[in-house]
């Protein structure tokens, strides 16, 4: 009678599908299998014990010596098995850590590369929605046709319709007023909706959408016509009113300081709105403290 002690894994499960169950099922076989190893044992012994009871004792002594050989071959067999699939087992420890370690590696870069996308969709709808603003107030630009039959134009502009830092937080109404008090130039509707929409914003705190709206407007005016234009300045100043707000005097000290320099060169010194951007700089500069050059303003 003879007792083979399968070793764990043989039974055609391969290294990369051994499972937990698997594993505690063959040590379970193996347990069986040393178990019937043992009754074999004590059988022979049986049954070696009655040999020698008719035999003499060399023939004895060497019956039990074979005996114990096949005995130690079996028991060597299945610790030698048993040693390779803990050396295995080690090996496939390791291999999961490691692949553990690069699957947490992936996860980041996945979760860092999905919060950039999700960074630049933002940015994107908002682009979206300042560019669908911008197109919805050209709808508001009468045509070239009119444009071009209407009486030559006066170098009078908008910007003299925000003159003093009171007059700035008034509706299209005042400026239509101050309009017509300083020959009756017609505002562009889409510049008039503009400033009450940044107004708007600047009041609600959203200077985050105000800015960005200004700086489009101005960059499409600048394309269209040109730095040095009345409209160019007005799109200063009402921007300068939002950096005003934001307690940030320098930057529109600077942005005043440009359309003073546009208003001059397109409508000339003498005109109210420079004397608007001139009192608008002198109320900065009094904010920021330096009087001395106020006082000539």
């Amino acid at each position: 009678m003879s007792v083979q002690v399968a070793a764990p894994g043989s039974a055609g499960l391969g290294p990369e599908r051994l499972s937990p169950e698997e594993l505690v099922r063959q040590t379970r076989q193996v347990v069986q299998g040393l178990e019937a190893l043992r009754a074999e044992h004590h059988g022979l012994a049986g049954h070696l014990a009655e040999a020698l009871a008719g035999q003499g004792p060399a023939a004895g002594l060497e019956m039990l010596e074979e005996k114990q050989q096949v005995v130690l071959l079996a028991l060597s067999a299945h610790v030698g098995a048993l040693e390779a699939e803990k050396q295995r087992l080690r090996s496939q420890a390791r291999r999961l850590a490691q692949e553990n370690v690069w699957l947490r590696e992936e996860l980041e870069e996945t979760q860092r590369r999905l919060r950039a996308s999700e960074e630049s969709v933002a940015q994107l709808e908002e682009e979206k929605r300042h560019l669908e603003f911008l197109g919805q107030l050209r709808q508001y630009d009468p045509p070239a046709e009119s444009q071009q039959s209407e009486s030559p134009p006066r170098r009078d502009s908008l910007a003299s319709l925000f003159p003093s830092e009171e007059e700035e937080r008034k509706g299209p109404e005042a400026a239509g007023a101050a309009a017509a008090q300083q020959g009756g130039y017609e505002i562009p509707a889409r510049l008039r909706t503009l400033h009450n929409l940044v107004i708007q914003y600047a009041g609600q705190g959203r200077y985050e959408v105000a800015v960005p709206l200004c700086r489009q407007a101005l960059e499409d005016l600048e394309r269209s016509s040109g730095h040095c234009h009345p409209d160019v300045a007005t799109m200063l100043n009402i921007l300068a009113l939002v950096y005003r707000d934001q307690n940030k005097y320098k930057e529109a000290t600077d942005l005043l300081h440009d359309a003073l320099q546009i208003r001059e060169q397109t409508l000339g010194p003498e005109h109210p709105a420079v004397a608007a951007t001139l009192n608008n700089l002198a109320v900065l500069y009094g904010k920021r403290g330096r009087y001395r050059e106020a006082e000539p303003l």
